[in-house]
């Protein structure tokens, strides 16, 4: 990797630390290229991203960045899974950990908030933003199709009545 190469690593993952919702850290040493490329798939379906990162160059990118803490989770063979959504990419990750114990999750970095592993995977057991807003649209639905279901009552009721009237007059 030349100078310019890594001038402009160190710009990538500068945006990265400054505009991703979550960044969560991980040792990935013993994973086949089999093994991150399905994890990056996975990662692409949820709306996160998987990249692996000399730890040398996150440093320097991580200066002036919220999330400077997690500099010292930086030493060995580290990738960082991020995303714009604070739940895709811990829950990719905490689901693939539990398939996979070559994927370790050292912790992360939610704004600037520093996350441990506990942390990690309580975000992953939140559901994700769809089923949330998917929640939010039932219960305001549910209320309308209540009210509807009210409405329509007194006027099925009449009809009941007139029809039993109407039965009753034919009977006599």
């Amino acid at each position: 990797m030349n100078r310019d190469e890594k001038v402009q690593a160190v710009q990538d993952l500068n945006g990265i630390f400054t505009s991703a919702g979550v960044v969560v850290v991980t040792h990935y040493s013993g994973l086949t290229v089999a093994d991150v490329t399905q994890l990056r798939v996975q990662m692409a379906e949820a709306g996160a991203n998987f990249r692996v990162i000399k730890n040398r160059l996150a440093k320097i990118a991580l200066d002036g960045t919220p999330c400077a803490g997690i500099s010292e989770l930086l030493a060995g063979p580290i990738a960082i899974a991020f995303s714009e959504d604070f739940v895709a990419a811990p829950k990719v990750v905490a689901t693939f950990a539990e398939q996979n114990d070559n994927l370790v999750i050292l912790g992360g970095v939610m704004g600037e908030t520093i996350l441990n592993v506990d942390d990690v995977e309580a975000l992953a057991a939140l559901p994700s933003l769809d089923e949330l807003r998917a929640k939010l649209l039932s219960l305001f639905n549910t209320p309308a199709t209540r009210i509807a279901g009210v409405l329509q009552a007194p006027a099925a009721q009449l009809t009941r009545v007139f029809s039993a009237y109407g039965a009753t007059d034919e009977a006599a």
